[in-house]
């Protein structure tokens, strides 16, 4: 299986670099809307893709989860002190070969997809690793969004030039949806919602028992 995210780059997000105004609201806005879906982090097993290199979104899962397990290319070195969290520093999949499949209830993988490579293989992976039961929390940047990300990154400087560079596709309800059933996912299982002003969607899929 070739290694198919972030496979160009170098730095995760939030690696050597200050985040912007815009950056903090858009972390803001995921982690809240993550936090209001899964409800609680207590005794999950929880899997964060391409968390960037704090891991902000899933902060509260190192308190709480049963496990949680992180993966980006850099991570800072403290992540995975406390028990129960593991850091894996590579490139999706690749990097997640010996992980076990069906073992993850909460899989995360927010504005990542449109970085990669091959989607479909990505996607297919992430269902193989969720857990029956479980739940995958998907985010990516629409093409309404494009223009304002790109305004706010190249004509601005208020976003990430490198994120945006790194964009190989974005997204509507009508390109991610068939992507989704495609990977596995059970049409009934599939919500998908416009969030962050319209710029990203929003996928929820559960995977059948």
């Amino acid at each position: 299986m070739k290694d198919s995210v972030r496979h160009s780059r170098e730095k995760s997000f939030g690696d050597a670099y200050d985040l912007t105004v815009v950056d903090r609201l858009g972390r803001w806005l995921g982690r809240r809307k993550v936090e209001r879906v899964v409800g609680g982090w207590e005794g999950k097993e929880v899997l964060d893709v391409g968390c960037g290199f704090d891991a902000h979104a899933t902060a509260g899962a190192r308190e709480t989860a049963a496990s949680l397990t992180l993966i980006d290319v850099t991570l800072a070195p403290d992540l995975d002190r406390r028990a129960g969290v593991t850091s894996l520093e590579g490139v999706f999949p690749g990097v997640a070969a010996d992980l076990v499949e069906g073992s993850f209830d909460v899989i995360l993988m927010l504005s990542v997809l449109e970085n990669v490579e091959d989607d479909r293989e990505a996607l297919e992976r992430l269902y193989e690793l969720l857990a029956p039961g479980g739940v995958l929390l998907l985010g990516v940047p629409t093409w309404a969004g494009k223009r304002l990300l790109e305004f706010s990154a190249f004509r601005l400087g208020l976003s990430s030039t490198e994120e945006m560079d790194d964009h190989r596709r974005y997204y509507n309800l009508t390109s991610l949806w068939p992507a989704l059933v495609s990977a596995g996912s059970k049409p009934r299982h599939i919500r998908c919602r416009r969030f962050k002003f319209g710029l990203n969607l929003f996928a929820v899929c559960h995977k059948a028992v």
